[in-house]
């Protein structure tokens, strides 16, 4: 566009009366140097002219985005050059831009669909309902489709009871589902989808309760819904994480002095360290070792523990108050201190630590221990997401009063729920648990 713009006003193509109008209108360097380039990639951020399916070739997107890049390096001419004529410099910029990147979105389509598939576009792409509902939606070439009637049409791939095999026999690297095929086959479908780490879009009319998070995208001129594993991404993470350093940072000043006392008294109780390290799982599946205020004799045995989480996990243990959900009750273990530092859960501070070291945050699921870890089903793992809190959803809704499943339950909800006002208010109803042992800690 730039090299177009030369030509007509500087070589005079088009002959002398455009060449004029040009060069009052579009001064020498108007679309030359960095300034404008890096103006045109935050306006294309600024407006997601970046993101997925057809929204990078969207006109209106485009446009908006031309109109703010011209727009921020001339306010300068307001002042030089008049308001009358800036005005008419920022109309045809602004529509030269905009067809510059209009022609050459659409011409990289183009290119792009003859050369090979674009990426999540075209090719592999697997197809799951009925025959007809797949019929509807596909627009493209695709693998085939897998059908949700029984007996499956001859031209499917197979059944949906076969999927997690028809979807590595298929190779695909994109699913949309275009019909219902019942809630316990649609978590499972889900979880075998992401697990492979296949994209997966939904139709807007088949979605139910799948336990991952929708966004809706555009392909093709068709409104689909994409599911993806429910976690926190980009401005968010460094949000967490900012406002995990100025409270792990300000609440280790605060405690400090409790924290020495509370040592001491420990160590006067009971022989052993103050402070003890146990292994957890933290976000993503690595292993960490959280601190805490030693409450036990040191050196037990956590066998007792290993088979109260395993019949916890097979629903074998009803959670009746005052019963905690994973903390076994009147353990002859835990020592004199230690039955007090469990009440008030003031044991957890040293994890403060944790928080600072970036293993933990001032909110999120509780960690679990490797043997809890090696016993999930496919839905739990959701809590792996994010780091792991000091305090949690769980702990501020009942804390022990709540069943092992349910905790898991508002873990996940917490991950899929995020944002900063949950976490202040979370942090803000764990004050009066903790002073008034509203959720009968162990």
């Amino acid at each position: 566009m730039r090299a177009f713009v030369q030509a007509v006003r500087d070589d005079r193509v088009l002959g002398d009366g455009i060449a004029h109008l040009l060069q009052v209108v579009l001064a020498r360097g108007i679309l030359n140097g960095w300034q404008f380039g890096v103006a045109l990639v935050i306006a294309l951020l600024v407006t997601g002219s970046y993101g997925p399916g057809d929204r990078r070739r969207d006109p209106r997107r485009l446009f908006a985005a031309a109109a703010l890049a011209t727009a921020m390096p001339m306010w300068a001419a307001l002042w030089t050059r008049g308001v009358d004529l800036t005005l008419l410099q920022y109309a045809v910029t602004a529509g030269l831009v905009w067809i510059g990147l209009l022609s050459e979105r659409r011409a990289t389509g183009v290119l792009l669909a003859r050369l090979g598939p674009p990426e999540h576009e075209g090719a592999r792409t697997l197809f799951v309902g009925s025959e007809a509902a797949c019929r509807e939606v596909m627009a493209h070439e695709a693998v085939g489709f897998v059908d949700v009637d029984s007996p499956p049409s001859p031209r499917a791939l197979g059944h949906i009871a076969q999927f997690p095999a028809l979807l590595h026999a298929a190779a695909a690297d994109t699913v949309v589902v275009c019909g219902h095929p019942g809630d316990a086959r649609l978590r499972g479908l889900v979880a075998a989808t992401l697990a492979a780490g296949c994209r997966l879009l939904i139709a807007p009319g088949t979605l139910e309760a799948t336990g991952a998070s929708p966004a809706i995208v555009w392909q093709d001129g068709q409104a689909l819904i994409e599911l993806t594993t429910p976690a926190l991404k980009g401005r968010q993470l460094l949000v967490k994480r900012a406002v995990d350093l100025i409270g792990g940072l300000g609440g280790l000043v605060l405690a400090s002095p409790l924290m020495l006392l509370l040592a001491a008294a420990i160590k006067l109780d009971s022989p052993g360290p103050a402070i003890f390290g146990q292994e957890r799982i933290g976000s993503g599946g690595r292993r960490f070792r959280v601190l805490k205020f030693r409450t036990m004799r040191h050196g037990a045995s956590d066998a007792a523990h290993r088979e109260l989480i395993r019949r916890l996990q097979a629903d074998e243990v009803a959670p009746l108050p005052p019963s905690p959900v994973y903390k076994l009750v009147d353990d002859d273990r835990v020592t004199r201190v230690g039955r007090w530092l469990r009440r008030s859960s003031l044991d957890e501070l040293p994890q403060l630590f944790n928080v600072l070291r970036g293993e933990m945050s001032l909110v999120g699921p509780r960690p679990p221990v490797p043997y809890e870890f090696e016993g999930y089903d496919h839905w739990q793992f959701d809590r792996l997401q994010v780091k792991p809190g000091i305090t949690g959803l769980w702990q501020v809704s009942g804390r022990s009063r709540v069943s092992f499943r349910q905790m898991c339950e508002l873990d996940v909800e917490y991950v899929r729920r995020w944002s900063l006002w949950l976490d202040l208010q979370i942090l803000l109803k764990t004050i009066p648990v903790v002073l008034f042992n509203s959720g009968r800690a162990a």
